[in-house]
């Protein structure tokens, strides 16, 4: 058992796969069947998932939700332990699309608190891999207003007020919360966002799933802070090269491009997680030895872990996702 006063180690965690009707049934190379276990499309994989299992050290077995509750300023800082309910602040995902997402919108956190929920969710997406043509909908055409919009979700019309952007790999785009937004097939993003769940379908081209039309002309707006982020390259304190994919009000996320037999010092006093994208790399840090960290999976990294050691053996890409 882990006493209250013990500081927490860095901890994997098991992804937790939602099944969707736009997903894919095989989501290799990222995943085998085996690991998914689950025979219907899948969309998602959550890494950072209120339900994903803890995978190694003395909290193996547990989930992200079960130690939040349990040692909610070992793992997430005091102020963060002072939200309610306690949990990870940042859900981090993998989506797969073979088809069209709903158009969609998401509170922000007024309108949330209005419902009674703790926060909103802003958003963003990295491209892992994206085919020719690959695009999303990020926010309306310029001339679009509240009425014209509902009027286009009565006439399946809504697509055409969108404004689609073509995706590449290595494009990151930010959503804030109440764009009007959807993603197209072919390609693999990182999503990073708020955690939070809460999602109004305006659109869904035919398919039978409930659309939420009124609650989301309430908070969508027709101008937003969202769009393409370029990125920057920086040193961090250890004097490291990494590249900044974005930086905003609730989330940071870093890239870092390490060779074989290498390795990066970080310093991790906010709370967040590692996301190895290729090969793997062993996460040194605490009082439990090294985490490997494996593609596709995420490595928790609790507030005030201080700094950490990753080490390679083989080139290895990961994204270092935080809390500000």
């Amino acid at each position: 058992m882990l006493s209250m006063s013990t500081h927490l180690a860095p901890f994997r965690l098991k992804p937790w796969f939602s099944a969707r009707p736009w997903g894919r049934k095989s989501l290799e190379p990222w995943y085998s069947a085996s690991q998914v276990g689950r025979s219907e499309p899948v969309g998602e994989a959550w890494l950072t998932g209120p339900e994903s299992i803890i995978e190694t050290g003395t909290l193996s077995g547990k989930t992200l939700a079960d130690v939040a509750a349990s040692h909610p300023t070992q793992l997430l800082g005091t102020e963060e332990a002072n939200t309610h309910p306690a949990e990870f602040p940042l859900l981090v995902k993998l989506l797969f699309p073979a088809d069209k997402l709903s158009v969609q919108v998401h509170p922000n956190d007024a309108h949330a608190q209005a419902m009674g929920q703790p926060r909103g969710k802003t958003e963003c997406w990295y491209a892992l891999s994206a085919d020719a043509g690959a695009q999303i909908a990020l926010g309306l055409v310029p001339s679009a207003t509240t009425d014209s919009v509902r009027a286009a979700i009565a006439a399946g019309t809504l697509e055409d007020l969108l404004q689609w952007v073509p995706v590449a790999p290595g494009d990151m785009f930010f959503v804030d919360a109440g764009t009007v937004h959807a993603i197209g097939p072919g390609m693999v993003l990182l999503e990073t966002q708020q955690t939070c769940d809460i999602t109004f379908r305006m659109y869904d081209y035919g398919r039978p799933r409930e659309l939420h039309v009124d609650q989301a002309l309430r908070v969508m707006k027709t101008h937003t802070a969202a769009g393409k982020v370029a990125p920057q390259k920086l040193r961090n304190t250890a004097g490291h090269e990494f590249t900044r994919l974005i930086q905003q009000q609730y989330f940071t996320v870093d890239r870092y491009d390490l060779g074989a037999n290498s390795e990066v010092i970080l310093d991790t006093d906010k709370v967040g997680c590692l996301v190895t994208l290729s090969g793997s790399a062993a996460v040194i840090g605490g009082s439990e030895g090294a985490v490997d960290a494996l593609p596709g999976q995420a490595v928790l990294i609790p507030a005030g872990s201080g700094s950490l050691i990753v080490e390679t053996g083989v080139g290895t890409s990961f994204v270092h996702c935080w809390a500000p």
